[in-house]
């Protein structure tokens, strides 16, 4: 579902990634871990073709980094969703707007936006704060919104980025119930983490990056 294939991304001098291989495949959990700097985010960002690899090749479903145009890059990140962990809420749109609002710039309209909004608010516990905007939220709760954002296009995988980075241990713990419950409905998660407590916890495949390569799996 997802490959890299020998991938090397450079800043200047300095290789952000290395001949980097590896599979990802469909509805798998897997942690991408390592210490800060070490490529976890870039590898996402990747994913999502934010940046395309300088030597080697990423492909995710039936799109790859060489062979991409500018234009197909948003039908992409639609089969995608993205976590991060700083929540990048709208601020001035309520809870329902927030979700709404990725269905619509994908062309849902009327009744199904409304529909899948609900459902998928519910399903993250958080349809009784609808009408509220992000900043009137706990950080959890804002983290449970933008997991629903994510879900709400039934995307085939969730990259999950520090998802629980500003929450504390209570709240992550409820984050990772909430991404295991989708994982178990078929979506395949792809999380970057420093958290090794979080990782015995609810223990998944490794991916372990530092200095750019792959060191273990």
């Amino acid at each position: 579902m997802i490959e890299f294939y020998n991938v090397t991304l450079k800043m200047g001098r300095k290789d952000l990634l290395k001949d980097l291989s590896f599979r990802l495949f469909k509805g798998e959990f897997a942690y991408i871990v390592g210490p800060s700097g070490a490529g976890k985010s870039t590898i996402l960002r990747l994913i999502y073709m934010d940046l395309f690899p300088d030597a080697g090749m990423v492909i995710v479903g039936n799109y790859s980094s060489a062979k991409i145009k500018e234009n197909q890059i948003p039908y992409l990140r639609r089969e995608l969703g993205v976590i991060f962990q700083d929540f990048k809420l709208l601020p001035d749109r309520n809870v329902y707007e927030n979700v709404a609002f990725a269905l619509r710039v994908t062309g849902v309209k009327g009744a199904e936006v409304k529909r899948r909004v609900l459902r998928v608010l519910s399903e993250v516990n958080v349809a009784h704060r609808r009408n509220l905007l992000p900043q009137s939220l706990s950080g959890g709760e804002q983290q449970r919104v933008a997991i629903a954002r994510a879900i709400v296009n039934e995307p085939f995988i969730v990259l999950a980025d520090e998802p629980t980075g500003n929450l504390d241990m209570q709240n992550s713990l409820e984050i990772m119930e909430i991404l295991g419950r989708i994982n178990r409905q078929g979506t395949a998660v792809l999380m970057a983490t420093h958290d090794q407590s979080l990782i015995e916890k609810f223990p998944h495949r490794v991916i372990r990056i530092e200095n750019g390569r792959l060191i273990s799996e």
